[in-house]
This record gives structure tokens, sequence and C-alpha cells, in this order.
């Protein structure tokens, strides 16, 4: 399982009501410092499972990777 500080999934509510999936890349630069872009996706979902049901079929996310807000 993943730290939740850099689960790469983030599954947010926004003020719609709307479920949002942010995916997060994280990357190290020389010194080991983690730089972390974050994407958030056009799709909006009216269920979390539908958000992680469509992450699972199009990034290969596995149980554990996701972060809610």
């Amino acid at each position: 399982m993943t730290d939740p500080s850099t689960r790469p999934f983030l599954i947010k509510k926004d003020e719609e009501g709307h479920f949002r999936l942010t995916v997060r890349t994280t990357r190290y630069n020389s010194q080991g410092y983690p730089l972390v872009t974050a994407t958030l996706q056009d799709e909006l979902f009216k269920t979390a499972n539908a958000a992680r049901a469509f992450a699972q079929e199009n990034f290969q996310a596995k149980p554990g990777e996701y972060s809610t807000k």
C-alpha cells in the first residue's frame, strides 16, 4: 500500500456535487526531492466508485492507490 501523501489518484467532490479524478505523478530531482505533477481529468463522475473504475480502466490503478477529499 502506498503512503497517503504520495497516492497517485485523488478523488475529490466539487462544488456541484460531481466527483473529479486527479492523476498525480511523482519524480525526483538529483537531490532526491519529490516533484509532483497533478493533472485534473476532464470527466465528471456521479460516484467515487465510478471514478475508481475509470482510473482502473485507463490508468491501471490498483486498490490502495486512491486518496479522497
